[in-house]
């Protein structure tokens, strides 16, 4: 039995996901704050699974850039994305007692909260449409029935992975990166990639 369309899968599928995005960034932030983590990393993979499925066995030309669809996503992520490192800028510059309670508080987010804000992050994002509709999508034409099959369940392997290991790794280094000084560097870069990604979708 050959395993070369799931190791293309896996690696083509790892080089869509690895990028830091709005999702790896999210997953991170949770990892390190140890807020339901595993749930946050298990929203993004859950989703990303889903839209493998539908690019791989559904259409590769759901998303055209002529389509009205489209430039829904388009400006809705940029809005989303652009709120969403706005509060990281905000919460960076919050005086460090300030800080210290919006942390604590923070800890207290509920799963609730949590897998709507992974659902925003992946949904809300053109990116994750492009990248597994269109992309992966189209790179499963060259296969047929089973062959099929098996790259689609590399890329899916490739999302399980990668989420889950940066969602335990930040988790493991959390009593490093979650002093208040490194919280307000990853919170400004955070910020920053998010707005970037805003920027890159408008224009």
């Amino acid at each position: 039995m050959s395993i070369i369309p799931i190791l293309k899968g896996l690696l083509l599928g790892g080089s869509m996901i690895i990028p830091i995005g709005a999702q790896n960034a999210f997953v991170i932030n949770q990892g390190i704050k140890r807020n339901h983590h595993l749930i946050a990393a298990a929203v993004c993979m859950l989703c990303d699974i889903l839209l493998i499925t539908i690019g791989v066995f559904g259409s590769g030309s759901l998303v055209n850039e002529g389509d009205l669809i489209y430039q829904f996503l388009i400006w809705g992520g940029a809005i989303f994305l652009f709120i969403y490192g706005a509060g990281s800028l905000k919460k960076a510059l919050k005086p460090v007692d300030s800080s210290t309670e919006v942390n604590k508080n923070e800890a207290k987010k509920t799963i609730k909260l949590v897998i709507l804000s992974g659902l925003a992050v992946t949904l809300l994002n053109p990116h994750a449409y492009l990248d597994t509709i269109m992309i992966l999508g189209g790179a499963s034409l060259q296969y047929m029935g089973i062959e099929k099959l098996k790259f689609a369940l590399g890329c899916m392997l490739a999302s399980v992975i990668w989420f889950y290991f940066i969602s335990m790794l930040a988790a493991k280094l959390a009593p490093i990166l979650s002093s208040i000084k490194v919280q307000r560097v990853i919170d400004i870069v955070v910020g920053l990639v998010m707005w970037i990604i805003a920027l890159t979708l408008v224009y």
